[in-house]
């Protein structure tokens, strides 16, 4: 019987290495994919501290764990549809005053998206990341379930709520059973030369971290100066830039006040910024959009635990869908700034049953 083949995204990392390692000793006939996904500045592309899972140095890496483990290794041009569907994207939500997650745009376009279809180019049968998550199969149903991975502070099942069920068919997670300190003891068991390698950070693209020079680049008309109201539409000081601001910020406001003061609020039609107390953070329903469930609800209302955004802590909630693609969501108690742009997740247990993007709170 000949071996099923998988594609294996490789980024370099330990993840992604020791995915493809444990692919290899079941049997899998197994190929590395590295996607090209932005240029580094030159003097920015083999630095490690800045952790970019797409640089220079996360591709050498993984040429030379695929060299190790003596499986072919492919680099794929995909420059174009990353500015096209994340980097876009992330700046338009800002412009917006909204405050996006790049990480789950990549996954749904990218990763299960263009990478599987130059998967099944060549002929592969499954494709293969390092996320820590899991997926389970019930033959009672005929259903794939996301479940969370074991690693509970690695798990990534956050990022994937968009994942479909065709798409769940021919995906796997070698790495989600296990933590993170026994995927770093199985690297360094196997040599692998990814095996100390720094942990990539959350904004790829952004290796520095200063996302606003980043965006001042991208999106100039964004940064103009406007008045920072209090909640009684009084002006108490002047934005450089909507932005430059998101639900929950405290610093950056450079306003003297006798007591601390938060983003509450962003009205980017009028550009205005609204600062208010840390109490006027705390909002109870939600509306979102964009959504997609894993495995679809059998009632129109049902109780979760619902995430607002990947370090939150889940908080229970009903959710109502309005519609195929909207819900509203309302927590029994008020949760801390939930910011529009940002995603809620739904768990059952320790099993995503899907998510959506958040447009309005309430």
């Amino acid at each position: 019987m000949a071996r099923k083949k998988v594609v294996v995204a490789m980024s370099g990392g330990v993840d992604s290495s020791v995915a493809a390692a444990l692919l290899l000793e079941r049997g899998y006939e197994v190929i590395g994919l590295t996607m090209d996904l932005f240029a580094l500045p030159p003097e920015l592309c083999r630095q490690e501290t800045l952790r970019s899972c797409c640089g220079r140095g996360a591709v050498e890496s993984a040429n030379a764990v695929a060299a190790r483990l003596g499986i072919p290794h492919y680099l794929i041009d995909l420059k174009e549809a990353f500015d096209k569907y994340v980097i876009t994207d992330f700046c338009e939500e800002y412009r917006r005053g909204r405050t996006p997650n790049p990480c789950i745009r990549c996954n749904q376009y990218l990763k299960f998206g263009l990478l599987w279809e130059k998967a099944q180019k060549l002929g592969a049968d499954f494709i293969a990341t390092g996320h820590h998550a899991q997926i389970e199969y019930n033959p009672r149903d005929s259903l794939y379930y996301l479940k969370k991975g074991k690693d509970r502070s690695k798990d990534q099942s956050y990022f994937l709520y968009p994942i479909t069920q065709s798409q769940l068919e021919h995906t796997l997670f070698p790495v989600g059973g296990y933590t993170k300190e026994e995927i770093r003891k199985i690297a360094r068991q196997l040599g692998l030369p990814s095996a100390e390698r720094a942990e990539s950070q959350e904004v790829c693209f952004i290796p520095d971290r200063d996302y606003i020079r980043f965006l001042k680049e991208r999106i100039p008309a964004a940064f103009q100066p406007g008045p920072i109201v209090d909640e009684n539409n009084r002006r108490i000081g002047t934005h450089q830039g909507i932005a430059a601001y998101t639900i929950g910020q405290r610093r950056g406001m450079g306003i003297a006040f006798s007591h601390p003061l938060y983003v509450v609020a962003l009205k980017p039609a009028e550009n205005i910024v609204v600062a208010g107390e840390k109490a006027s953070l705390y909002r109870s329903s939600l509306l979102a959009s964009r959504v997609n469930f894993i495995n679809p609800p059998q009632e129109r209302c049902f109780k979760v635990k619902a995430r607002i955004r990947y370090r939150h802590e889940e908080a229970e909630a009903v959710v109502e869908c309005i519609d195929d693609a909207r819900v509203k969501v309302d927590f029994s108690r008020p949760q801390r700034a939930i910011t529009p742009g940002q995603s809620v997740v739904f768990y059952d247990g320790d099993y995503v049953l899907g998510g959506g993007v958040i447009d309005v709170v309430k």
